[in-house]
């Protein structure tokens, strides 16, 4: 008889982390988190009904889209081998145990099929994925150290910063992919080049790198890259590649295009005509059962059978019939999802807050959903991030505005500014949601660029 998969997986030591994993539940005050680790945020219809299914079996029915392209689940009771079987017979997890930490690759929600794009990216991403799997010096990264692919698309995460990214670029007609450490394309010019087929090579290359280079404490680049200059790092890939580098200013002094914002919400094109895709984001990141359902059944009806998460707390049903996508928004709609940039809860990004974290100061989810009421009453449809600590969960980079709570209900309030540090300038102390919601419709009055 053939060995159970889960049974397997159950057989395979777990390092000990405080990041969830899907073999690797972690308390919070909520109950455990399992968190799904999708490839390219890529989600069958039947795998989006067995997390919908196992959310309500063995979980409190708690279902979260995270920033990286991921979905958690929230609440998890005692039975943790139940719902991490029911996860890996759906065909969810790593084909190795040992990588389920580091197979952290994100890439846009239209890789393949942007109209935009310089490079279809996803060949490669298939093989640096195989890569972070199966060789086992990458599983003692940190389960935070990620890599990003931009491919050029008109549809792309640029801001959040990655360890490794690696973006689409044309130099004298030549499509290239730029790199860069501990930064993200929104910021940062590349390093250096390498051609697309080298850039596996190169991948390779950078993370044995790094585990040469760094101590245990360095976790991340960033740590790494604080005692070792950037250009000794480089030196030492370089030598590592069958091909010289491409280093020179067009390179060097190349910057990405920034995408055009909240594009990720309703209606996208594709590059094959007749065919769009169509977003939908996620009320303060917590998708329920029924909508991660409809949503699917959406996909199979309307779709090519695949949802797609994206890290901006968002789906994707994509290669939906140009003359449907009507239909499809009206469907997400009435499931509870976000269609629409208008909607002022679709700009609103809050942490798991005070109701479900120990960390938390305030109550951020329902202070969200006040907040969002208050600001679309006064037709105002701000980008917002509400956390209940300093650790900025929800927000991988600086929202246009922070609110960082000081004890429940109440908030100081932070003007992103690209000369100050954190999140920002800070605009205001100790405030209440309705004195916030004042002050940025005020704001949003009187300042003619927002």
């Amino acid at each position: 008889m053939t060995e159970p998969l889960s049974a397997r997986f159950s057989a395979t030591p777990i390092r000990p982390s405080a990041c969830p994993g899907l073999l690797r539940i972690v308390p919070a005050l909520d109950g455990g988190i399992c968190r799904i680790k999708l490839p390219g945020g890529l989600l069958s219809v039947d795998q989006a009904l067995a997390v919908a299914n196992a959310a309500e079996a063995f979980a409190g029915g708690v279902i979260e889209a995270t920033n990286r392209g991921n979905l958690q689940i929230r609440g998890v009771g005692a039975d943790h081998d139940g719902l991490i079987a029911r996860l890996l017979e759906s065909g969810l997890g790593p084909s190795n145990p040992a990588s389920d930490d580091v197979r952290n690759l994100m890439l846009s929600p239209t890789a393949g099929v942007d109209p935009h794009q310089r490079l279809d990216v996803r060949p490669l991403a298939a093989r640096i994925l195989h890569s972070l799997e199966h060789h086992p010096r990458f599983h003692e990264l940190s389960p935070k150290f990620a890599l990003s692919l931009d491919g050029g698309e008109g549809l792309a995460m640029l801001e959040h910063p990655h360890d490794l990214w690696l973006s689409a670029l044309q130099v004298d007609g030549r499509t290239l992919l730029g790199f860069g450490l501990a930064g993200c394309p929104a910021n940062d010019s590349p390093l250096a080049a390498v051609a697309p087929e080298a850039a596996h090579a190169l991948v390779v290359a950078v993370l044995e790198t790094f585990l040469d280079l760094a101590r245990p404490d360095q976790a991340r680049m960033r740590d790494l890259l604080k005692e070792v200059p950037v250009s000794r790092f480089i030196e030492q890939v370089a030598a590592r590649l069958p091909q010289p580098l491409v280093i020179d200013q067009k390179v060097t002094a190349w910057r990405r295009t920034s995408t055009q914002p909240f594009a990720h919400l309703g209606t996208y094109p594709q590059a094959q005509a007749g065919v769009v895709a169509v977003g939908a984001g996620v009320p303060l990141g917590r998708l329920r059962p029924s909508m991660l359902r409809n949503a699917a059944r959406l996909a199979r009806e309307l779709g090519d059978g695949y949802l797609c998460m994206t890290p901006w707390q968002s789906l994707t049903l994509r290669n939906a019939l140009a003359d449907q996508s009507a239909a499809v928004m009206e469907g997400l709609s009435q499931s509870g999802l976000l269609v629409d940039a208008a909607q002022s809860l679709s700009k609103v990004v809050a942490c798991t807050g005070s109701a479900a974290c120990a960390k938390g100061l305030a109550d951020t989810k329902a202070d969200g959903l006040r907040l969002a009421a208050l600001l679309q009453a006064n037709g105002v449809s701000r980008a917002v991030h509400l956390s209940g600590c300093t650790r900025s969960c929800a927000a991988a980079h600086v929202a246009p505005v922070t609110l960082l709570a000081v004890s429940a209900g109440r908030y100081d309030l932070y003007f992103r500014h690209a000369q100050a540090a954190g999140f920002g300038d800070l605009h205001a102390r100790d405030l209440t949601i309705e004195a916030v919601g004042a002050l940025l419709t005020a704001d949003s009055r009187s300042n003619t660029d927002d």
